[in-house]
C-alpha cells in the first residue's frame, strides 16, 4: 500500500475548501479582488502548479460568482497556509482529522502526519486507532497508509498497534466486531505479512571470522516445516543445521517475527491469570516466584518491556524480588527485570545466556519455600504456556493474547527464547568464579536497607520502600550478568482482569497537562507512568520508583504524615524538610486540579503514593469523569485534601499553604490557555466507547465547564479559595476513608 501522493493530497484538499459555501460577496471591492489574486499566488509557489491546474477539470467555473470564486480562493489559501505553517503541530492535525467532514481534507491530514516526529504521532496513537475502528471509511482511509508504514518498519508499533485495535474493537457488537476495519488491520499485522519491503531492511548478522548468526525462532520454523524435513528445534535437539544462510536471511523477517515478544508478554499475563485463583497473598507470592524461576529458563532472548525507553533485551528475572500488589480481588504483580542495552533489539545479537550457578539454584530453591517447584526441573512443574484454559483465543476475546496453536509442550518451552539458544552455542563460554557468586549471595541476604517490616498481608512495602539506587546495587552484585557494562534494571507492573483503557486515557491527559505547565512555567509537579493497554482486559504499568502508598506508611510506621515527614527529612528548618515540604505543596497543587479536572474518585490512602522527595503521586484512575465506585457517590468534593496535608504545608495559615493556593490559580490559568488539546484528547475517545467515565452524555461539556473560560482571574482566585475551602471540610472524604477502613483494612 502506497503513501498518498502529496500533489494528489493537496489537489483534493483545494477542491473540498474550494466548495465551502461562502455568503454572496459581490459587492466586494475591485481592490479586494486584487488582493485576494495575490494571494491565490503565493498559494501556487506552494503548491507548485496554476490555480486552474488545481481545480478540476469537470466543475463548471463558470457557475461562481468571481467574488464567490475569490473568496473561497481566499478562504483555501488561508488553510492551506495553516497546514503548511511551522504554527500546524500534531495536535491540531488530530483535531482536524476528527473534526473535519471533507474527504479531501482528511486525506491531507492522513499524508501530513508522515512530516511528523514518530515521537509526536505515538502520543496520540490511542486517539488515530480510536478514529480509524469507529469512525467514517473517509478518515480510516486517511489513516491507514500511515499505520500500515510504520508496522512495517517497528515490531514494536505493530504490537503495540494490535493490541490497542483489539482493546478498542471489544466495545463493538461482537457481530459487528468481526468483520469490522478495526479487527481486519489487526489480523493482517499479527499475521506479519507487514514485513519491511526495501532491501536495505535489517538482516541477520554472519561473522566473517567465525560462526555467529543469531537465529530468530522463524529459522527453527522454516527448518521444522520444510517439504520432509521432519526436523524440530527444541532445547533437546539445539543442532538443526540444515538450513542454508540465504534461506535464514529471508527468514529472519518472517511470519515469526513478532512471536518471540508476544510468547513473552503472554507468559507474564497467564502468570497473572493464574495467581488470581490462590486465596493469600503469601501463595500468590511463593507461586509468582517459582513461576518466574521457569520463565528464566527461557532467558535471554530476544524480547524486551515494552514500557521501557531503551533498546534492549531481557537476559534475566530475579525471581525471588518479585512481589504480589495490594488488591482486593486482582493479583497484579511488580517484577524486576535485568537487560542488556543493545543498539536494536530487532537485530543486535542476543546476550550468551551465563547459566546460574548449583550455588545460586540451590539458594533459590530455598528462598522458594515451594517443595513440588524445583529449581531448573520442568518435568515436575505444569507448563501453562499451552493450557487452552487459561485464556480465551478468540479473534477479540477476553484477553486478546493468543496461545500459539499446533506448538508441543516441551518445544513450547524454548518458543520464545531460541536465538538465546544459539548465541549460547556460538560464542565461547563465561566463567564465574564460585567464590564471588557466594560473597555477593552473603551480603545479598545479610543486608536489606529498609525501615519496613515484612508484612504478609502487605509483601510489597518492604520492596517499594528499599531505596532504588539500593535495590540495583544489590541484584546487580548478585546477578551473573552484573558485571557487562550495558546492564540495567527495569520494573513493571503486570496487570490482569482490569481495564487500563481509563488509565492510558489519564495517563494522556496528565501528560498534556504536564506539557502545558511546563511551556506556561507553572511549577507545579505531577509524575504521568506510562500505560501499556495489551487488551480490554490486561496490560502493563509502569512503576513509580522509590515511593509507597500513604496506606503503607501509617501502617508501618503507626506515625501522623507531619512526624512521618519529620522522621525522614528532619526538623522543621533544616534544607532537607524544606525541600520535601515545598515538593509536596507543588505535586498536591497539581493532583488538586487533575483531580478537579477529571473528577478523579476513588481517593483512599492505598491510591496516593508518598516518594523519598516528599511528593505525592495519585495512582489507579479507574473512576474518572462521569464515573465513580458502586456508584455510590461518596466522593463529593473536588479534590482530598485532609488536614494532614495542611499540617504538612505548615497549618492554614502558613506561607505554603498560600503558595499552595497559588500555585492551583496559575495552574488553572495556564491550563484554560490550552484547554482544547485536553478536550480533544477525551472527546475523540468517547466515540464508540462503552467505558463507564463516558456514562452520559455530559461528559464533555463538564469537563470543558470545569476550565471556566468567563470567569475573570479574580473570580478565578474566589472559585480557587472555595474549592481549597469545600475539600478540606468535605465531610463525605472521611466518610469514603471510613468506608475503605472498615471494607478493606485501608489506613
Amino acid at each position: 500500500l502506497s503513501v498518498i501522493d502529496p500533489a494528489v493530497a493537496l489537489k483534493a484538499c483545494q477542491e473540498v475548501l474550494l466548495k465551502v459555501k461562502l455568503p454572496d460577496t459581490s459587492s466586494i471591492k475591485e481592490e479586494d479582488e486584487e488582493e485576494e489574486e495575490e494571494e491565490g499566488k503565493d498559494g501556487e509557489k506552494q503548491g507548485g502548479t496554476s490555480q486552474q491546474d488545481r481545480r478540476p477539470s469537470a466543475r463548471p467555473e463558470s457557475s461562481l460568482l468571481p467574488a464567490v470564486a475569490a473568496a473561497a480562493s481566499s478562504k483555501q489559501s488561508w488553510l492551506l497556509r495553516l497546514f503548511e505553517s511551522k504554527l500546524f503541530d500534531v495536535s491540531m492535525a488530530i483535531s482536524y482529522l476528527y473534526k473535519s467532514k471533507e474527504p479531501g481534507v482528511q486525506a491531507y491530514i492522513g499524508n501530513r502526519l508522515f512530516s511528523f516526529l514518530d515521537s509526536e504521532v505515538d502520543f496520540y496513537l490511542p486517539q488515530l486507532l480510536n478514529m480509524y475502528v469507529h469512525m467514517d471509511t473517509e478518515v480510516g482511509d486517511a489513516i491507514r497508509p500511515y499505520l500500515i508504514h510504520r508496522c512495517r518498519g517497528s515490531i514494536t508499533f505493530s504490537l503495540l498497534t494490535a493490541w490497542l485495535l483489539g482493546a478498542y474493537s471489544s466495545d463493538m457488537h461482537i457481530s459487528t466486531q468481526r468483520h469490522s476495519r478495526g479487527t481486519k488491520l489487526r489480523k493482517l499485522i499479527l499475521s506479519d505479512e507487514l514485513k519491511p519491503s526495501s532491501p536495505e531492511a535489517p538482516r541477520v548478522f554472519v561473522s566473517p571470522s567465525r560462526r555467529t548468526h543469531q537465529r530468530s525462532k522463524s529459522d527453527a520454523t522454516v527448518a521444522s516445516s520444510g517439504p520432509g524435513s521432519g526436523l524440530r528445534r527444541t532445547g533437546s535437539n539445539p543442532k538443526v543445521e540444515a538450513v542454508h544462510e540465504e534461506v535464514r536471511t529471508r527468514c529472519f523477517y518472517s511470519l515469526e517475527r513478532l512471536r518471540p515478544q508476544r510468547e513473552f508478554v503472554k507468559s507474564l499475563l497467564c502468570i497473572g491469570k493464574r495467581l488470581a485463583t490462590l486465596p493469600t497473598k503469601e501463595q500468590k507470592t511463593q507461586r509468582l516466584i517459582s513461576e518466574l524461576l521457569l520463565l528464566n529458563h527461557k532467558l535471554p532472548a530476544r524480547v524486551w518491556l515494552p514500557t521501557a525507553e531503551h533498546q534492549h533485551h531481557v537476559c534475566r528475572i530475579p525471581h525471588t524480588q518479585a512481589v504480589v500488589l495490594n488488591s482486593k480481588d486482582k493479583a497484579p504483580y511488580i517484577i524486576y527485570v535485568e537487560v542488556l542495552e543493545c543498539q536494536s533489539f530487532e537485530t543486535s545479537p542476543v546476550p550468551v545466556r551465563i547459566p546460574e550457578t548449583r550455588i545460586r539454584s540451590a539458594r533459590s530453591a530455598e528462598n522458594l519455600d515451594c517443595g513440588e517447584h524445583r529449581a531448573g526441573s520442568f518435568s515436575t512443574v505444569p507448563n501453562y504456556d499451552n493450557d487452552d484454559e487459561a485464556w480465551a483465543t478468540d479473534d477479540i476475546g477476553q484477553l486478546q493474547v493468543e496461545a500459539e496453536a499446533q506448538t508441543s509442550s516441551s518445544d513450547n518451552i524454548s518458543q520464545f527464547s531460541v536465538d538465546s539458544i544459539t548465541s549460547l552455542e556460538s560464542k565461547e563460554p563465561v566463567f564465574i568464579a564460585a567464590g564471588d557468586i557466594r560473597r555477593r549471595l552473603s551480603e545479598n541476604l545479610a543486608h536489606t536497607p529498609t525501615t519496613f517490616r515484612r508484612d504478609p498481608e502487605d509483601p510489597s512495602a518492604v520492596a517499594l520502600k528499599e531505596p532504588w539506587e539500593e535495590k540495583v546495587r544489590r541484584i546487580r552484585e548478585a546477578s551473573p550478568y552484573g558485571h557487562l557494562l550495558n546492564w540495567r534494571l527495569l520494573s513493571v507492573i503486570v496487570k490482569c482482569g482490569d481495564d487500563l483503557r481509563q488509565e492510558l486515557l489519564a495517563y494522556q491527559v496528565l501528560r498534556q497537562l504536564q506539557s502545558i505547565w511546563t511551556q506556561e512555567r507553572v511549577p507545579l509537579w505531577i509524575k504521568p507512568y506510562k500505560i501499556l493497554v495489551m487488551s480490554s482486559d490486561s496490560g502493563m504499568i509502569e512503576p513509580v520508583l522509590n515511593a509507597v502508598s500513604l496506606h503503607q506508611v501509617r501502617k508501618q510506621s503507626q506515625l501522623s504524615l507531619l512526624d512521618y515527614f519529620l522522621q525522614e527529612h528532619g526538623s522543621f528548618t533544616t534544607e532537607a524538610f524544606l525541600t520535601a515540604q515545598r515538593n509536596f505543596v507543588q505535586s498536591c497543587a497539581g493532583y488538586s486540579l487533575i483531580c478537579y479536572l477529571l473528577q478523579v474518585k476513588d481517593r483512599h490512602n492505598g491510591n496516593i503514593l508518598l516518594d523519598s522527595e516528599g511528593h505525592i503521586i495519585h495512582i489507579d484512575f479507574g473512576f474518572i469523569l462521569s464515573s465513580s465506585p458502586r456508584n455510590l457517590g461518596f466522593e463529593t468534593s473536588a479534590f482530598k485534601l485532609t488536614s494532614e496535608f495542611v499540617d504538612v504545608m505548615g497549618g492554614l495559615d502558613g506561607d505554603m499553604f498560600i503558595y499552595y493556593k497559588m500555585l492551583m490559580l496559575q495552574g488553572l490559568i495556564a491550563a484554560r490557555k490550552h484547554m482544547e488539546k485536553v478536550l480533544q484528547i477525551v472527546e475523540i475517545m468517547q466515540q464508540g466507547s462503552h467505558l463507564p467515565c463516558f456514562h452520559g452524555s455530559s461528559t464533555i461539556r463538564g469537563l470543558k465547564e470545569r476550565f471556566h473560560m468567563s470567569l475573570t482571574e479574580e473570580q478565578l482566585q474566589l472559585l480557587v479559595e472555595q474549592l481549597v475551602d469545600g475539600s478540606m471540610r468535605s465531610i463525605t472524604t472521611k466518610l469514603y476513608d471510613s468506608f475503605q477502613y472498615v471494607t478493606n483494612g485501608i489506613m
